[in-house]
């Protein structure tokens, strides 16, 4: 019988924790895993897994620099940067010196609360998206400088998560206005357009899209909404897109009837299973369904987490290491490591 099976129980942050991302640079070649959580309380903490004990400890609190909540945080591709994504209207990059983080560039544009940040699979972009209804595309420049090429405005409504796709420059949004925009650099630089619209018409949700993850392959995408659903989206080949034009999404499944509150996020695993967190307190993992019936779901329920915090869950993030580990972060201030045994 697969179990999720709860490793530990992290405690430090005294508000609610909004969001977490593990250091895609760490969990492999002898390197310990780390991740960073954000929270109400300003703050942002490092966690690292302690090989020989195989537990976690806090091993940096990076405060004072945030004057409101922390919403989302994103470690560069190569580990080094950590982009912290505030309610104060600013993102702040941190770099590890020598084991200390230290704030090295303050971004600054968003009339309001930052909801999210992503850095593209190169690591030469950023993007940001707030309450403001914008979506901004920041260059990576040398010597920890950045500079806004683009400021995307389509959104109706706040924006609640920006995702880049795994291997293409290619961005996505999801928002309080119901639907998931793709943004692509039409051949000219820095000419960002809205390439695609997912909402209603083409069976996209029905009320906010809280998240966006893609599948290893970057063939397949899964949101979460406020109408209770995950939605499972594909697109053809891929190879098309780097050449020959913008291959469009299309819905591929709606999985209904597995969360009876709002569905706060969703994140896929390399290998193929993909976990949703939600307001009911609970955890749903999802995987292929080989045996599907004609027309119906292609994904079918692989395990249920019932009560697996006390509130509600904001954050689901499998870890990049070898081991089927997922993290979780929740109102009720904690963070909880999950090992996923077969």
């Amino acid at each position: 019988m697969t179990e999720l099976k709860e490793i530990q129980r992290l405690e430090g942050h005294t508000d609610r924790v909004w969001s977490l991302d593990w250091n895609p640079a760490t969990g492999h070649a002898g390197i310990p895993l780390v991740f960073a959580s954000c929270s109400g309380d300003k703050t942002v903490r490092i966690w690292e897994q302690n090989l020989s004990t195989r537990l976690w400890a806090c091993k940096a609190v990076l405060e004072e620099t945030h004057t409101r909540t922390v919403r989302s945080c994103a470690w560069s591709p190569s580990g080094k940067l950590l982009a912290t994504a505030s309610f104060d209207a600013t993102t702040a990059i941190w770099e590890n010196i020598g084991g200390d983080f230290e704030c090295v560039s303050t971004l600054e544009g968003h009339e309001n609360e930052v909801k999210s940040v992503c850095w593209n699979a190169s690591g030469t972009l950023l993007a940001t998206c707030s309450r403001d209804k914008s979506v901004w595309i920041w260059e990576v420049l040398p010597g920890n400088e950045f500079e806004c090429v683009s400021v995307l405005q389509g959104h109706a409504q706040d924006v609640k998560m920006v995702k880049w796709h795994p291997t293409e420059d290619i961005l996505f949004s999801c928002s309080y206005d119901n639907t998931v925009k793709v943004w692509a650099d039409e051949g000219d630089s820095d000419d960002w357009q809205c390439v695609q619209s997912l909402g209603e018409p083409n069976n996209g949700h029905t009320s906010t899209v809280w998240a966006i993850s893609f599948n290893a392959g970057g063939d397949k995408m899964v949101t979460c909404s406020d109408d209770l659903t995950l939605k499972v989206w594909e697109t053809e080949n891929k190879g098309m897109q780097s050449g020959g034009g913008f291959a469009p999404w299309r819905h591929l499944c709606t999985l209904t009837g597995y969360h009876d509150r709002t569905i706060f996020s969703v994140h896929w695993s390399r290998e193929g299973i993909f976990a949703s967190g939600a307001a009911d307190n609970s955890i749903r993992l999802f995987v292929d369904d080989n045996e599907s019936q004609v027309d119906g779901p292609l994904y079918k329920l692989l395990l249920k987490k019932e009560k697996a915090h006390d509130m509600d869950i904001n954050s689901v993030q499998w870890s990049p290491g070898e081991k089927p580990i997922l993290a979780s972060a929740s109102d009720d201030g904690t963070i909880k490591v999950w090992e996923l045994i077969p």
